[in-house]
């Protein structure tokens, strides 16, 4: 059997799937929903015709260019961890229609649903393949059959599931908003900097309102902290790299050293709760951009978004279109950027004064 795993290039660890296909699943994410959400974002609210415009009509619901975009987030998800789990292209293509079914399936949850119903239906078509001379056949209906049984028997309950977390989590952030905003941004500013995907989670939690405004804060703390933290050893280039790319570039000098962690760490308990109680800060655009941060932006046109737009799941809890006041916008300010940027450059002083960092301790490779 270990001869088999390997010759399939199976293997079952915490990296391929905790690392790689999380990852690769929040890139599907990224170019389905997110990117659709901004489109239609800007699309209405700079009145750009085409991008408002009903490009297709499928079964009686009108779809523009980002709509398109992000009704396909369960194809683009499955197909991405299959990719990332090295499946061959019959297993790929076939993955399509099973992200699709299993998203559906899932409900808010679904995201959740296709990571696991990927990985099994993708493993599974990976075993067959190319072991029979009908292998156009036998490889695409494995996976296809075993995906979609999968997902029929576990999509609902994870969806399920994945609801009632992400309810109990926004819940108990209306309740008690310090402590939550401390927990919420704290939690999900460290998976962002981890090698998973904290947009991944974000979604499948369908984390939105208050709680979604703390994860905001959380991501937007590590990406603008470090891009400071670290602007000494690797200047523009690294403020750029981490400040709208990612500040999972870092985590190689974490594991060197980490109390360099400290200090975005620091700030963002900070700057969560200040979000949560100050500003009463809510993501209600689509619940990804909660665990997007600063990359591209998207955590702060998650906000916008919301603001003007609500999502279906924000909608579904409450959320309504506001116009933001100057105090608003003030509050996305100072939480997303310049607290992060004032707040991680005063613990970088300190922490490097008592000599937790020491020069050379934040370059970038």
């Amino acid at each position: 059997m270990s001869g088999f795993l390997k010759r399939k290039d199976i293997e079952i660890s915490l990296k391929r799937y905790g690392v790689d296909a999380m990852s690769a699943m929040a890139q599907g994410l990224f170019c389905t929903l997110l990117i659709g959400t901004i489109l239609n974002t800007i699309g209405s609210q700079f009145h750009i015709g085409f991008l408002t415009a009903v490009v297709a009509t499928i079964g009686g619901s009108g779809y523009t260019i980002g709509g398109l975009a992000s009704a396909m987030v369960g194809p683009a998800m499955a197909v991405a961890i299959g990719y990332a789990l090295k499946a061959p292209g019959m297993v790929l293509f076939t993955l399509v229609p099973v992200g699709y079914a299993t998203n559906v399936l899932g409900g808010a949850g679904g995201p959740l649903a296709v990571y696991f119903v990927a990985i099994v239906a993708a493993e599974f078509g990976k075993a067959v393949s190319k072991e029979t001379k009908i292998d156009i056949l036998v490889t695409p209906i494995v996976t296809l059959l075993v995906g979609i049984g999968v997902a029929c028997l576990i999509a609902g309950p994870i969806g399920a599931a994945a609801t009632w977390v992400g309810s109990v989590i926004m819940w108990a952030t209306e309740l008690m908003p310090f402590f939550m905003g401390i927990l919420v941004s704290a939690l999900v500013g460290i998976a962002l900097t981890l090698p998973i995907s904290s947009a991944a989670i974000c979604a499948a939690l369908s984390l939105t309102g208050l709680a979604g405004g703390a994860a905001v804060a959380g991501c937007c703390a590590q990406m603008v902290g470090f891009a400071v933290l670290g602007f000494r050893e690797n200047r523009f280039g690294g403020l750029i790299s981490q400040g709208i790319g990612t500040s999972m570039l870092q985590m190689g000098n974490i594991v060197r050293n980490p109390r360099i962690w400290a200090a975005p760490i620091l700030t963002s308990m900070i700057t969560g709760p200040i979000a949560t109680c100050v500003f009463g800060l809510q993501m209600n655009g689509a619940a990804v951009n909660s665990g997007m941060g600063t990359c591209g932006l998207c955590g702060p046109i998650g906000v916008w978004t919301g603001w003007v737009e609500p999502s279906a799941a924000a909608l579904a809890n409450g959320a309504a279109a506001i116009t933001p006041t100057a105090f608003d916008w003030l509050g996305l300010a100072l939480v997303a950027v310049v607290l992060p940027a004032l707040l991680c450059w005063l613990f970088g002083i300190f922490f490097r004064r008592i000599g937790w960092i020491r020069e050379g301790d934040l370059k970038l490779d």
